[in-house]
């Protein structure tokens, strides 16, 4: 095994070759600890291995006297190229202990588990003084805890100690409990039950609540749903309908619609549905010809008195609480007119699995995906006047529906209600099918009523059941706009150079000029490299000769550039697909979009970037990391543009205009970290959306420059610029549309909260 030690904080304990040996028999990745062991107090463990692919969590298992205590187990998310840490106590001296690796395929999954072949690049134990144990604790739980979100530390040991007071317990025994939560991780695949038992359950109203809803005069919505019954169906519409007449909120009403078909040859199974109906004055039977189940939504007058509309689709159910969550949200804000819900998939047993855990109004994510699903609730009125667009003024299919959405509605007339409210069984294939060409089919006739210049380019189904995703090329104004690249550099001529030469060589788009930004650069074969470069007309040099300061760096250049597309590209950015920044470009163009951003990956082609999602690690962290480079990500959305409320400062393309609109970068507050976040902010603030595309593909070979905040005046730098975007943004970091509350805010994976 290899080893590489970073400086101890104090004392350390290194594990050396000599004292790792294997445990055998079937705990291939399991290691134990011989020689010298930690003695009682705090200690920071310290992992990496040389290559975590496949690989999620060490688990440290330690005998302080009484054999192998789980309470005194640490499990330690493993993080891809980076030293994973976790501060541990141990209450006596450690008399053994035993390292087990984790891999995915203990996950559940269908992957095999390597574990057996890792090797251990570095590894520790170091010391902690007790307070500043204590400090580093109670900062991890004010950046990524839930409860203690944006508080100072201070705030946080305070707290921690009134509730061991409440509770009487020690202040250490809460506080660990709470950091132990941090590092918790439930996988939508495998910990879906566990957070059905711990979260959804809390999520339940009272039924005093309930009551007072139903009972409000006048009622703040009336439903009215549409179950469409065919020979195929039949089965499944009795727990749909039941599903329905078991709603919490009782103002709906149901046209139950049964083919002709069906009423021809009479079954028990129809028999027992048109009971239903008749015993429910609610439910309104119908005769109705052929058509998909599933996909039309009624708009005619004798839904007068109706508020929202929606179809129940037969392969489904709604939750319990389905119709009071929507008449909630209602009474909370009158002016809605879309409402949509999570959902999840029944398996053959009826247990609930895959939950779909969806974001806020995302309209260029809608663009491709019809991810807000099959249920939801439109308002009657904005339903008829869609409709008006349709050949067949009576019918609206849902995702024609949606579409047209796009253009009548902000953010503030929809709401996405962050429950999972909907349970879909699985589709057969065949409807599954007709379900795909449907929405094609919409998305095609949008396209071309709307005037969108974009040419469908692919239709294909992602690894979700029920979304399939678009390509679309957006048309380059012509003649093409000059794009200025702006690339901030000092010294580091290796990867200047990798940057650069990949971007003249490979970058189809003809019109652009790189404005490399020199901020002190004194290595001889730099300056050489410089003056060569220039050679080139689309390459020109600048002197910035001041402290380093990535915000200050990038608004110089700003004020040199030709073009009215600016691009700010790291210097260890390299370029893989070269219709990158046609592609950045055609988005940066619609008049609608602010900054754009790239699928950036690490040099051993996994997801270093796929998006920024706010308030990860208590400001902001990168979407799907260390992602396969062919994974689909959650919900497809690795392989799909959409909107998102930042995207990294590495590779990003924005019109100058807007650039200047918010006062370009900010350096007075933010000179290092996060003021490409920032700027995103102020951009969406300023009322434009921001946009991530899975189709600019480029390596980030990430600070290899300007190296890692491993100084004490570095993290203490970082903790300000942390601190200023929580004081600037405040719950927005906390909030953010393009995520789902339901997902975790403390790793990057789309884990379940």
């Amino acid at each position: 095994m290899s080893q590489s030690f970073m400086r101890p904080l104090r004392s350390f304990v290194r594990l050396q070759p000599s004292t790792l040996s294997p445990l055998g028999g079937d705990k291939k990745s399991a290691m134990a600890w011989h020689g010298r062991l930690p003695g009682k107090g705090w200690y920071m463990l310290e992992f990496q291995l040389a290559e975590a692919t496949g690989a999620r969590h060490l688990l440290l298992r330690v005998d302080c006297g009484n054999g192998f205590d789980p309470a005194l187990s640490v499990t330690l998310p493993l993080r891809q190229g980076k030293v994973a840490k976790r501060i541990c106590f141990f209450p006596a001296r450690v008399r053994a202990a035993e390292l087990e690796i984790i891999g995915s395929g203990d996950a559940g999954t269908n992957e095999p588990d390597p574990a057996a072949g890792y090797q251990v690049s570095h590894c520790c134990l170091a010391w902690l003084a007790p307070h500043f144990a204590r400090d580093r604790l109670c900062q991890r739980l004010a950046n990524m805890h839930r409860n203690f979100r944006g508080q100072s530390s201070r705030a946080v040991s305070k707290a921690l100690k009134r509730e061991a007071t409440e509770h009487g317990r020690s202040w250490r025994s809460v506080a660990l409990m709470h950091y132990s939560e941090t590092f918790h991780k439930r996988c939508p695949e495998t910990g879906y039950a566990e957070w059905l038992a711990q979260v959804e359950v809390g999520q339940f109203p009272q039924s005093e609540d309930v009551a007072a809803l139903a009972a409000s005069e006048p009622p703040p919505a009336l439903f009215t749903l549409r179950l469409r019954v065919a020979s195929h169906t039949l089965d499944s519409a009795w727990p749909a309908l039941r599903s329905l007449k078991s709603q919490s909120y009782p103002h709906w009403r149901l046209y139950l619609e049964v083919s002709a078909d069906l009423l021809a040859a009479p079954s028990p199974a129809l028999t027992r549905l048109q009971e239903a109906a008749l015993g429910d004055k609610r439910v309104i039977l119908q005769e109705r010809g052929g058509g998909l189940s599933g996909q039309r939504l009624c708009t005619s007058e004798e839904s007068a008195d109706t508020h929202f509309v929606s179809e129940l689709p037969p392969v489904g159910r709604l939750h319990t609480h389905a119709l009071y969550f929507a008449a909630k949200a209602i009474a909370q804000n009158s002016g809605l007119q879309l409402l949509y819900t999570d959902a999840d998939t029944l398996n053959r047993a009826g247990g609930r699995e895959a939950p779909l855990f969806r974001p806020a109004w995302n309209p260029d994510l809608l663009l491709v995906s019809s991810y807000v699903g099959q249920c939801c609730f439109f308002r009657r009125e904005l339903l008829q006047r869609i409709s008006r667009g349709f050949p067949a003024a009576k019918e609206v299919t849902i995702y024609g529906a949606l579409l047209r959405c796009r253009e009548l509605l902000t953010a503030d007339d929809v709401s996405h209600i962050p429950r999972v409210l909907y349970h879909q069984k699985v589709i057969p294939v065949a409807d599954q099918q007709l379900l795909e060409s449907a929405e094609k089919n919409a998305l095609k006739h949008y396209l071309a009523d709307a005037g969108i210049q974009t040419e469908l380019e692919g239709w294909q189904s992602t690894e979700v059941q029920g979304t399939p995703s678009a390509r679309l090329r957006w048309a380059i104004p012509k003649p093409e706009p000059m794009v200025s690249l702006l690339v901030p550099t000092r010294d580091g001529v290796d990867i200047l150079r990798q940057c650069v030469d990949s971007i003249l060589q490979k970058t189809e788009y003809p019109n652009y000029e790189i404005l490399i930004l020199d901020n002190q650069s004194r290595c001889s074969e730099t300056l050489v490299y410089f003056q060569e470069v220039q050679r080139d007309s689309r390459v020109r040099v600048y002197q910035w000769n001041h402290s380093f300061n990535y915000s200050a760096i990038n608004n110089f250049g700003a004020t040199l550039a030709r073009g009215s597309v600016l691009g700010l590209i790291n210097n260890d950015i390299e370029v893989i697909t070269p219709g990158w920044l046609c592609e950045m470009v055609a988005h940066a163009c619609r008049e609608e979009i602010g900054c754009v951003g790239a699928k950036l990956y690490y040099g051993n082609d996994t997801v270093q970037h796929g998006g920024v999602i706010l308030g990860i690690g208590g400001t902001a962290g990168h979407s799907h990391k260390y992602a396969r480079r062919d994974a689909a990500g959650y919900m497809g959305r690795l392989q799909v543009v959409q909107n998102l409320s930042a995207v990294t400062g590495a590779c990003l393309v924005l019109r100058k205009s807007v650039f200047e609109q918010v006062g370009g970068l900010n350096e007075a507050d933010l000179a290092i970290a996060y003021n490409d976040v920032d700027l995103c902010l102020k951009v969406r603030e300023a009322g434009y959306r921001n946009l991530w595309t899975p189709y600019a593909e480029l390596y980030h070979h990430e600070s290899v420059s300007r190296g890692a905040d491993d100084t004490t005046a570095k993290r203490r730098r970082a903790q300000r610029e942390a601190d200023y975007m929580r004081r600037r943004w405040g719950d927005q970091l906390d909030t953010d549309p393009a995520y789902n509350p339901n997902l975790t805010l403390i790793h990057e994976d789309f884990s379940l909260a």
